[in-house]
Protein backbone atom coordinates (compact mmCIF):
# COMPACT_ATOMS: atom_id res chain seq x y z
CA UNK A 1 0.00 0.00 0.00
CA UNK A 2 1.97 2.97 -1.18
CA UNK A 3 -0.18 5.39 1.16
CA UNK A 4 0.84 3.34 4.33
CA UNK A 5 4.87 3.40 3.15
CA UNK A 6 4.51 6.80 2.80
CA UNK A 7 3.67 7.09 6.53
CA UNK A 8 5.84 4.82 8.09
CA UNK A 9 8.59 6.17 9.80
CA UNK A 10 12.12 5.39 9.86
CA UNK A 11 13.23 2.41 11.99
CA UNK A 12 14.62 3.42 15.27
CA UNK A 13 17.62 1.68 16.30
CA UNK A 14 16.41 -1.28 19.12
CA UNK A 15 17.84 -0.30 21.96
CA UNK A 16 16.00 2.65 21.37
CA UNK A 17 12.99 0.64 22.14
CA UNK A 18 11.87 1.02 25.84
CA UNK A 19 9.81 -1.73 27.91
CA UNK A 20 9.24 -2.90 31.30
CA UNK A 21 11.40 -5.80 31.58
CA UNK A 22 10.62 -6.49 34.96
CA UNK A 23 7.04 -6.46 33.82
CA UNK A 24 7.63 -9.29 31.88
CA UNK A 25 9.61 -10.94 33.98
CA UNK A 26 6.70 -10.84 36.79
CA UNK A 27 3.65 -10.64 35.12
CA UNK A 28 4.54 -12.18 31.31
CA UNK A 29 3.48 -8.89 29.57
CA UNK A 30 4.50 -5.32 29.20
CA UNK A 31 3.39 -1.97 27.70
CA UNK A 32 4.47 -0.17 25.37
CA UNK A 33 2.01 3.02 25.67
CA UNK A 34 1.82 5.44 21.91
CA UNK A 35 4.06 2.96 19.70
CA UNK A 36 1.74 3.73 16.56
CA UNK A 37 0.41 7.27 16.10
CA UNK A 38 -3.04 7.74 15.47
CA UNK A 39 -2.61 8.05 11.53
CA UNK A 40 -0.78 5.48 11.56
CA UNK A 41 -3.51 3.25 13.63
CA UNK A 42 -6.24 4.35 10.76
CA UNK A 43 -3.80 3.32 7.86
CA UNK A 44 -3.17 0.24 8.85
CA UNK A 45 -7.00 -0.42 9.41
CA UNK A 46 -7.56 0.21 5.97
CA UNK A 47 -5.35 -2.25 4.82
CA UNK A 48 -8.29 -5.02 6.39
CA UNK A 49 -9.99 -4.88 2.92
CA UNK A 50 -7.53 -5.23 0.59
CA UNK A 51 -7.02 -8.69 -0.07
CA UNK A 52 -4.08 -8.91 -1.99
CA UNK A 53 -1.83 -7.53 1.59
CA UNK A 54 -3.20 -11.08 2.83
CA UNK A 55 -2.50 -15.24 2.30
CA UNK A 56 -5.40 -16.18 4.31
CA UNK A 57 -8.71 -15.22 6.35
CA UNK A 58 -9.61 -17.08 9.12
CA UNK A 59 -13.50 -17.67 10.59
CA UNK A 60 -13.04 -17.99 14.40
CA UNK A 61 -16.69 -19.36 15.00
CA UNK A 62 -16.16 -21.88 12.19
CA UNK A 63 -13.12 -23.51 14.17
CA UNK A 64 -14.54 -22.72 17.49
CA UNK A 65 -11.73 -20.25 18.30
CA UNK A 66 -14.32 -17.89 19.48
CA UNK A 67 -16.26 -15.35 17.42
CA UNK A 68 -15.05 -12.46 14.67
CA UNK A 69 -12.45 -12.83 11.78
CA UNK A 70 -8.55 -12.31 11.22
CA UNK A 71 -5.75 -12.11 8.20
CA UNK A 72 -2.46 -13.02 7.89
CA UNK A 73 -0.02 -11.06 5.99
CA UNK A 74 1.42 -12.56 3.28
CA UNK A 75 5.00 -12.38 2.00
CA UNK A 76 6.94 -10.00 1.08
CA UNK A 77 5.14 -8.06 4.27
CA UNK A 78 4.17 -4.41 4.19
CA UNK A 79 6.94 -2.00 4.78
CA UNK A 80 5.57 -1.49 7.76
CA UNK A 81 4.97 -3.80 8.87
CA UNK A 82 8.47 -5.44 8.47
CA UNK A 83 9.45 -2.73 10.36
CA UNK A 84 7.57 -3.59 13.67
CA UNK A 85 8.38 -6.74 13.62
CA UNK A 86 12.62 -6.35 12.99
CA UNK A 87 12.84 -3.72 15.69
CA UNK A 88 10.17 -5.36 18.28
CA UNK A 89 12.21 -8.81 17.76
CA UNK A 90 15.98 -7.27 17.80
CA UNK A 91 14.93 -5.07 21.27
CA UNK A 92 13.25 -8.38 22.81
CA UNK A 93 15.54 -10.95 21.48
CA UNK A 94 18.09 -10.19 24.49
CA UNK A 95 15.36 -11.19 27.24
CA UNK A 96 14.28 -14.08 25.13
CA UNK A 97 17.93 -15.19 25.38
CA UNK A 98 18.09 -14.45 29.30
CA UNK A 99 14.43 -16.26 29.94
CA UNK A 100 15.79 -19.51 28.21
CA UNK A 101 18.80 -19.53 30.10
CA UNK A 102 17.09 -19.33 33.30
CA UNK A 103 15.08 -22.03 32.14
CA UNK A 104 17.95 -24.42 31.06
CA UNK A 105 16.31 -24.46 27.94
CA UNK A 106 18.40 -25.32 24.77
CA UNK A 107 16.64 -22.34 21.91
CA UNK A 108 19.10 -20.35 19.60
CA UNK A 109 17.78 -16.74 19.58
CA UNK A 110 20.01 -14.50 16.98
CA UNK A 111 20.29 -10.87 17.49
CA UNK A 112 19.16 -10.46 14.02
CA UNK A 113 15.28 -11.31 13.09
CA UNK A 114 16.77 -12.01 9.52
CA UNK A 115 18.92 -15.01 11.35
CA UNK A 116 16.11 -16.27 13.26
CA UNK A 117 13.05 -16.96 10.41
CA UNK A 118 16.28 -18.92 8.51
CA UNK A 119 15.97 -20.91 11.23
CA UNK A 120 12.52 -21.36 11.03
CA UNK A 121 12.45 -22.07 7.36
CA UNK A 122 15.43 -24.52 7.37
CA UNK A 123 12.22 -26.20 9.77
CA UNK A 124 9.78 -25.78 6.91
CA UNK A 125 7.89 -23.22 9.05
CA UNK A 126 7.40 -20.61 5.71
CA UNK A 127 4.37 -18.89 5.87
CA UNK A 128 4.59 -15.55 7.95
CA UNK A 129 2.21 -14.81 10.98
CA UNK A 130 1.73 -11.21 11.53
CA UNK A 131 -2.10 -10.63 11.52
CA UNK A 132 -4.36 -8.16 11.66
CA UNK A 133 -7.91 -9.02 13.73
CA UNK A 134 -10.91 -7.33 13.33
CA UNK A 135 -13.94 -7.90 16.47
CA UNK A 136 -17.56 -6.81 16.10
CA UNK A 137 -20.45 -6.57 18.82
CA UNK A 138 -20.56 -10.25 20.22
CA UNK A 139 -17.03 -11.36 19.07
CA UNK A 140 -14.33 -12.55 21.21
CA UNK A 141 -11.36 -14.83 21.16
CA UNK A 142 -10.83 -18.01 23.39
CA UNK A 143 -7.79 -18.25 25.66
CA UNK A 144 -4.96 -19.41 23.19
CA UNK A 145 -1.31 -19.65 22.19
CA UNK A 146 0.35 -18.94 18.75
CA UNK A 147 2.92 -21.42 18.87
CA UNK A 148 2.82 -22.57 14.90
CA UNK A 149 5.61 -24.95 14.95
CA UNK A 150 8.38 -26.29 17.17
CA UNK A 151 10.17 -23.06 16.63
CA UNK A 152 8.41 -19.91 18.23
CA UNK A 153 9.46 -16.85 20.06
CA UNK A 154 8.73 -16.34 23.58
CA UNK A 155 7.53 -13.02 23.13
CA UNK A 156 4.37 -11.31 20.86
CA UNK A 157 3.25 -7.89 20.35
CA UNK A 158 -0.80 -6.93 20.24
CA UNK A 159 -1.46 -3.46 18.83
CA UNK A 160 -4.62 -1.85 19.43
CA UNK A 161 -5.88 0.43 16.13
CA UNK A 162 -8.82 1.27 17.20
CA UNK A 163 -9.82 4.02 19.84
CA UNK A 164 -11.20 2.40 23.29
CA UNK A 165 -14.46 3.91 24.41
CA UNK A 166 -14.87 6.00 21.47
CA UNK A 167 -15.10 3.22 18.81
CA UNK A 168 -15.84 0.29 20.75
CA UNK A 169 -16.09 -0.72 24.55
CA UNK A 170 -15.48 -4.49 25.73
CA UNK A 171 -12.91 -6.61 23.76
CA UNK A 172 -10.15 -6.61 26.71
CA UNK A 173 -7.03 -7.72 26.06
CA UNK A 174 -6.69 -10.89 28.78
CA UNK A 175 -3.95 -12.80 30.04
CA UNK A 176 -4.65 -16.31 32.62
CA UNK A 177 -1.35 -17.81 34.21
CA UNK A 178 -1.70 -21.16 34.99
CA UNK A 179 0.43 -21.91 38.04
CA UNK A 180 1.55 -25.13 39.57
CA UNK A 181 -0.78 -26.38 42.32
CA UNK A 182 -2.38 -23.40 42.92
CA UNK A 183 -5.68 -21.13 41.55
CA UNK A 184 -4.89 -19.48 38.08
CA UNK A 185 -4.42 -15.71 37.92
CA UNK A 186 -5.90 -13.50 35.38
CA UNK A 187 -4.50 -10.33 33.79
CA UNK A 188 -6.56 -7.53 31.98
CA UNK A 189 -4.18 -5.56 30.23
CA UNK A 190 -6.26 -2.06 28.72
CA UNK A 191 -4.78 -0.70 25.38
CA UNK A 192 -5.44 2.86 24.53
CA UNK A 193 -5.22 3.31 20.54
CA UNK A 194 -1.41 2.59 19.24
CA UNK A 195 -0.60 1.08 22.64
CA UNK A 196 1.40 -2.00 22.29
CA UNK A 197 1.36 -5.09 24.51
CA UNK A 198 4.15 -7.28 24.95
CA UNK A 199 2.62 -10.71 25.85
CA UNK A 200 4.54 -14.15 26.57
CA UNK A 201 3.89 -16.53 23.57
CA UNK A 202 3.14 -19.72 26.18
CA UNK A 203 5.34 -19.16 29.25
CA UNK A 204 7.54 -17.37 31.37
CA UNK A 205 10.31 -17.74 34.20
CA UNK A 206 9.33 -17.79 37.73
CA UNK A 207 11.13 -17.15 40.98
CA UNK A 208 10.96 -20.75 43.19
CA UNK A 209 13.15 -21.82 46.48
CA UNK A 210 15.00 -23.79 43.71
CA UNK A 211 15.08 -21.56 40.63
CA UNK A 212 13.40 -21.16 37.69
CA UNK A 213 9.84 -22.80 36.61
CA UNK A 214 7.63 -22.43 33.62
CA UNK A 215 4.21 -21.02 34.56
CA UNK A 216 1.80 -21.75 31.33
CA UNK A 217 -0.24 -18.51 29.80
CA UNK A 218 -2.63 -18.32 27.61
CA UNK A 219 -4.18 -14.72 26.03
CA UNK A 220 -7.80 -14.00 24.59
CA UNK A 221 -10.07 -11.25 24.06
CA UNK A 222 -13.23 -10.38 26.11
CA UNK A 223 -16.66 -9.95 24.36
CA UNK A 224 -16.61 -7.08 22.61
CA UNK A 225 -20.18 -4.61 23.78
CA UNK A 226 -19.92 -2.15 21.06
CA UNK A 227 -18.55 -0.78 17.82
CA UNK A 228 -15.68 -2.91 15.90
CA UNK A 229 -12.32 -3.41 17.52
CA UNK A 230 -9.13 -4.26 15.51
CA UNK A 231 -5.86 -5.18 16.48
CA UNK A 232 -2.32 -5.63 14.59
CA UNK A 233 -0.17 -8.66 15.96
CA UNK A 234 3.30 -9.24 15.45
CA UNK A 235 4.36 -12.53 15.84
CA UNK A 236 8.24 -13.11 15.13
CA UNK A 237 7.92 -16.58 14.27
CA UNK A 238 7.08 -18.33 10.90
CA UNK A 239 4.65 -21.24 10.72
CA UNK A 240 4.08 -24.31 9.27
Amino acid sequence: SPSLQATGTARPPANQVRMDTASLWTQGFAKLPNLLTATECRNLRALYDEPTNFRSRIDMKRYRFGQGEYQYFAYPLLARIAELRTTLYEALAPTAIEWMTALKLPTEFPLQHAKFIEICHAQQQTRPTPLMLRYRVGDFNCLHQDLYGDIFFPFQVVICLSEPACEFTGGELMLVEQQPRAQSVGRVVPLQQGDAAIITTRYRPAQGARGFYRTNIKHGVSTILSGERITLGIIFHDAV
